[in-house]
């Protein structure tokens, strides 16, 4: 079975703007995106940067497209997610209420950048964690806030689920999330939250094996996180370092001279003269238990599939074959 991960840029500036774009048939970034996701040929797929709305309109849309290009995915699951879930409330502390940054997470409107979780088998039980306050995180790092900010600030940006997977004789637990960007916003406020909730599945007690999947925006070695979060999570599960010929080729210039990890294990390409480079930031990472027979990072170095997936995103997606009974 594959699971994979890949944070596809299917989000835009406004309700119903992705709806709007894949109805027209014109996007290209859409056409590529399909193409990455036939390319990857994944049994689950989770894809943690699509607009949510109300009805899932956008998600049957795109889920068509999908089935047209050979790849079903008759169970879906798309929860709301805290991006753009309105507070009312000065969550960040600037002074001001209203904006992106006060939402639940970061968000314009309500659903921007959610998450969908795409799959081919069907999907048991969901525990849905996303309303978890942040304070009530043991050992969170939460910067001081006023009470009726604490009150109601949740730990996640986007979402964190607990998804059971029916396979065979095993129930696999897939856990699943986006953290937030670790810069941006009001002092270390945004540095703090990536942390927790990449910290979060590492206390995190599931009923049976599980595979934390998803977007870290956390490099174990490089950028600006607190890398030891996703280390810490890493060693309590197994990495397979999926590995891609197109990361391994970037070149090694600007910020990427700079980097000490490996690049082939690279999963966003981020500019290289005045951004971050190159990181390591989308994770499949499964349970010490479970066999894994095969990895990799969507990435060729060269040829018509390597357009197709600049042109989708600017993230890579990630994938690990499982063995299960």
């Amino acid at each position: 079975m594959r699971l994979a991960t890949w944070a596809p840029d299917l989000t835009r500036d406004g309700p119903g703007l992705l709806l709007r774009d894949i109805q027209s048939g014109k996007d290209p970034q859409i056409a590529a995106a399909v193409g990455v996701i036939r390319a990857a040929n994944a049994d689950v797929l989770l894809l943690t940067a699509f607009d949510w709305d109300h009805e899932g309109r956008a998600l049957q849309a795109f889920s068509d497209l999908l089935a047209k290009a050979g790849m079903s995915y008759p169970h879906r699951l798309a929860l709301r997610p805290n991006s753009g879930m309105a507070t009312g409330i000065d969550l960040d502390g600037d002074g001001r209420t209203g904006t992106g940054d006060d939402a639940q997470g970061f968000g314009l409107f309500t659903g921007q950048s959610g998450m969908v979780l795409l799959s081919r088998r069907p999907l048991g039980e969901v525990r849905d964690l996303s309303a978890t306050l942040w304070r009530d995180v043991p050992g969170n790092t939460m910067p001081p806030a006023p009470p009726d900010a604490a009150a109601i600030q949740r730990l996640s940006t986007t979402g964190h689920w607990d998804v059971a997977l029916p396979a065979g004789p095993t129930t696999l637990h897939l856990l699943v999330y986006a953290a937030s960007p670790p810069v941006f916003g009001t002092g270390t406020r945004n540095l703090r939250r990536n942390h927790d909730e990449t910290a979060f599945w590492t206390a995190y007690q599931a009923a049976g094996p599980m595979v934390v999947m998803g977007s870290a925006n956390l490099d174990p070695v490089d950028g600006d996180g607190e890398g030891e979060a996703i280390r810490a999570l890493i060693a309590r599960l197994q990495d397979p370092e999926p590995r891609s010929e197109g990361g391994a080729a970037a070149p090694q210039t600007g910020s990427n001279a700079r980097q000490k990890g490996d690049p082939a294990l690279d999963t966003a390409d981020w500019p290289d003269a005045d951004g971050p480079g190159n990181l390591r930031v989308d994770y499949v990472l499964p349970d010490k238990g479970l066999k894994v027979t095969g990895s990799g990072v969507l990435w060729p170095a060269d040829g018509p599939l390597a357009e197709t997936v600049m042109t989708a995103s600017r993230h890579r997606l990630v994938w690990v074959n499982l063995a299960l009974p």
